[in-house]
């Protein structure tokens, strides 16, 4: 688990932060028994001001700026959906906190607890037994005229998405330096394993597991022959160049070599807007270049240790179990049909007499 600054283990305390969705009645009563457990159990913990009215109990300690809810804690508890966690991880990933996320929500991929697990929450962060994984992120860069306008980073996907719902947006998606394809159509998403469950997933894209190292690049309703979602290198550098300039005059130099646009006037100045986990905009103006990377910075996910980690032989938290708990957690999520599945026999009987000789059986 992430270590806190010297000055606050010599002084004993340990500090959690407790972020909520006060939008929703059963999100606030959840920290508040959340604040009042973690406390009782010896923690100091720490609320937003903006969530202080709602959340806030008497022993919780109010955070007046972003910066002082962070500073010397150990782990952010997030109670809400997969919005609310992404919102916390914007506080979480430049201190290097890990989250632990209890879903509110609809679907809550990112959330590795239920409400009725709440209790075992605060068991386990209060006796510091939660196992922490990184998960990668990607980092986004926008440029216009040559010049750095923005910089951002995501979690789930950045996604290049028309600015207008009559039009569609003109793109050329490049990977590694070289021209990929240009697509009209509705956006592109790059997502990471991570957010293959998000947005990515409902363009089409494959699901990934985390553990897995890629970027996934999923165009959304192109009108194209070839636009099928992809799954690159993690070290890969992605780019989507956003086309546009009235019917007749040659591109800017850099997008697709002095081509004109279609007759059509699909291209003429079709705005388009990037989006950062649906969270962090940018404006893109035509010519607008949108490249994105891994990130250099990856977000810490906090997850409860499960008794059968403790029975099986294998170390906690190692990639086998990994992939089978986010296994179980796409049936559960989803509600996969697994009925008959009866899993690998354990312990195998020696053959029966019926059993003996069957090798040479046609």
């Amino acid at each position: 688990m992430t270590q806190q600054p010297a000055a606050a283990r010599a002084a004993g305390t340990r500090t959690v932060l407790v972020v909520a969705h006060t939008g929703r009645d059963a999100a606030v009563r959840s920290a508040r028994f959340a604040v009042d457990q973690l406390a009782a159990a010896g923690l100091a913990v720490r609320v937003l001001a903006g969530e202080a009215a709602e959340i806030a109990r008497p022993a919780a300690q109010i955070a007046a700026t972003p910066a002082a809810a962070v500073d010397g804690a150990e782990m952010v508890v997030v109670i809400g959906g997969d919005g609310t966690l992404l919102r916390a991880a914007e506080l979480a990933r430049p201190a290097g906190l890990p989250l632990l996320g209890v879903n509110l929500g609809h679907v809550g991929f990112l959330a590795e607890a239920d409400p009725e697990d709440l209790s075992e929450v605060v068991d386990q962060v209060a006796a510091g037994r939660c196992l922490v994984e990184q998960r990668m992120t990607i980092d986004v860069t926008v440029r216009a005229n040559g010049s750095v306008t923005a910089t951002t980073w995501a979690l789930n996907e950045a996604t290049v998405e028309k600015s207008a719902r009559e039009r569609m947006v003109d793109v050329v998606v490049e990977v590694d330096g070289r021209p990929l394809s240009r697509w009209g159509c509705d956006g592109v998403v790059f997502a990471t394993p991570t957010g293959s469950t998000a947005y990515a997933f409902s363009a089409g894209g494959p699901v990934v597991w985390p553990e897995v190292e890629a970027l996934l690049v999923v165009p959304i309703s192109a009108h194209a022959l070839f636009a099928r979602p992809m799954v690159v290198s993690p070290d890969s550098e992605l780019a989507a160049e956003v086309i546009g300039g009235p019917p007749g005059r040659p591109y800017p130099a850099g997008l697709t070599g002095g081509a004109t646009p279609g007759a059509d006037g699909q291209t003429d100045a079709s705005g388009a807007v990037l989006w950062c986990d649906g969270r962090r905009r940018v404006d893109l103006p035509a010519g607008a270049r949108v490249e994105v990377r891994r990130g250099a910075r990856p977000v810490l996910l906090a997850r409860l240790r499960r008794a059968s980690e403790e029975r099986d032989g294998a170390a906690p938290g190692g990639p086998e179990q990994a992939g089978g708990l986010f296994t179980d957690r796409l049936v559960a999520k989803f509600g996969l049909p697994v009925q008959g599945w009866r899993g690998q026999a354990r312990t195998r009987l020696a053959p029966g007499p019926r059993e003996e000789g069957r090798s040479g059986d046609a």
